[in-house]
C-alpha cells in the first residue's frame, strides 16, 4: 500500500471514505443535526425529541429510522415506548466540529475559542 495514499492509517481509496460520505450525507439535514445535539444529554423518546426540534413525532420517527439504519442512533424499548440514544460519541463530535467550523465562517474570533480561552 502506498504510504502517500494514507491519512492517519486510513487508505484514502478505501471503503471507509465511501462510508464517511454516507455519514456526511446522513448529517446533511438540519433536523438530524438538531436531533444529535438533543441526544448528547442522553436517551429520549420520540415525543420528547419532537418537542425539542419542533417537528411532528411522525417526522422525527422517520428521521430516527434513517439514523438508526445509518448506525448513528440505537434504541431501547420499554413497553410500547422506544427510547433513542446516540450509538457512540462520534456523531456528536462530527456535529460539534461542523458547528465550530461554521462559527469560523461567521466570525474571526469564534465563540468556541473564546470559551476554551476562558477555561485556560
Amino acid at each position: 500500500m502506498d504510504a502517500d495514499k494514507q491519512i492517519e492509517g486510513v487508505d484514502v481509496d478505501g471503503q471507509y471514505v465511501e462510508l464517511a460520505v454516507e455519514v456526511f450525507a446522513m448529517l446533511a439535514d438540519a433536523t438530524r443535526v438538531r436531533l444529535i445535539l438533543a441526544m448528547q444529554d442522553g436517551e429520549m423518546s420520540v415525543n420528547k425529541l419532537a418537542g425539542i426540534v419542533d417537528k411532528s413525532p411522525a417526522a422525527v420517527s422517520q428521521h430516527l429510522a434513517k439514523m438508526r439504519l445509518g448506525r448513528l442512533v440505537s434504541t431501547r424499548q420499554e413497553g410500547t415506548r422506544v427510547f433513542y440514544r446516540l450509538a457512540n460519541e462520534h456523531a456528536a463530535r462530527l456535529v460539534s466540529d461542523a458547528i465550530f467550523q461554521a462559527e469560523h465562517s461567521l466570525d474571526d474570533h469564534p465563540r468556541h475559542h473564546q470559551i476554551q480561552g476562558a477555561d485556560a
